[in-house]
């Protein structure tokens, strides 16, 4: 295998390492957060970075970069009006979704620039990614600044979803795979979700563990 040192890593040119450390930890969700200004002005952003933190309550993260230069509409727009939506992006959007994270003006819709076509829903002050098969009501929670690299951690609590029923099975899982939700490898590259096994919840084998501790092994 090819060995790569800290010194190594830092001497890269800094595309290249970008490229190399934003793929190296492995596939990434996908997703478009959408918001509306306090002046009514809708934006939505493709975000890698979305986590999940937990299930009671229903919480994930998103990672804010350095604001300033044009950056940070979704923050500045959550932090005003408290709201915003996440929607999982099909293969169909892959394009406009990715020319989302070009820094337009705080003026200039995605929506309207990229050809995305949005979904209002009534009594909903965000709006909505119409060709989104997964869609999350969420409000903004709590913020945590990362002085390592002057990020900010946001946590944001689900409120509602929209989905496709075809994709819920019984016990809630959702087939994201049939959904056609993709998910990125690195910056800049998009792969279909596919579904090769699922597995019952992993729970030890108490005979084997207790022969294990009376052995030792």
């Amino acid at each position: 295998m090819k060995h790569i040192n800290h010194k190594e890593l830092q001497s890269y040119e800094r595309i290249y390492r970008a490229n190399l450390v934003n793929s190296v930890t492995g596939f990434k969700s996908a997703n478009l957060l959408a918001t509306r200004s306090k002046d009514g002005v809708d934006n939505v952003a493709i975000f890698s970075s979305v986590t999940h933190l937990g299930s009671d309550p229903a919480l994930f993260s998103f990672v804010q970069r350095p604001l300033g230069h044009g950056a940070g509409h979704t923050y500045y727009n959550l932090k005003e009006t408290g709201k915003i939506t996440l929607n999982h992006i099909p293969v169909s959007l892959v394009n406009a979704a990715h020319q989302s994270s070009a820094k337009y003006e705080k003026n200039i819709s995605e929506f309207e620039e990229l050809e995305i076509e949005k979904l209002e829903r009534d009594g909903y002050a965000v709006p909505f990614v119409k060709e989104s098969p997964v869609q999350l009501v969420a409000e903004y929670v709590n913020e945590y600044y990362l002085e390592e690299n002057n990020c900010i951690l946001v946590i944001c609590k689900i409120t509602e979803v929209f989905l496709d029923p075809d994709i819920l099975h019984e016990d809630g899982w959702l087939d994201l795979g049939k959904a056609g939700t993709v998910t990125i490898n690195g910056l800049d590259g998009y792969a279909a979700a596919k579904t090769e096994k699922r597995l019952s919840y992993a729970q030890v084998d108490k005979e084997l563990y207790e022969i294990s501790l009376k052995t030792g092994n």
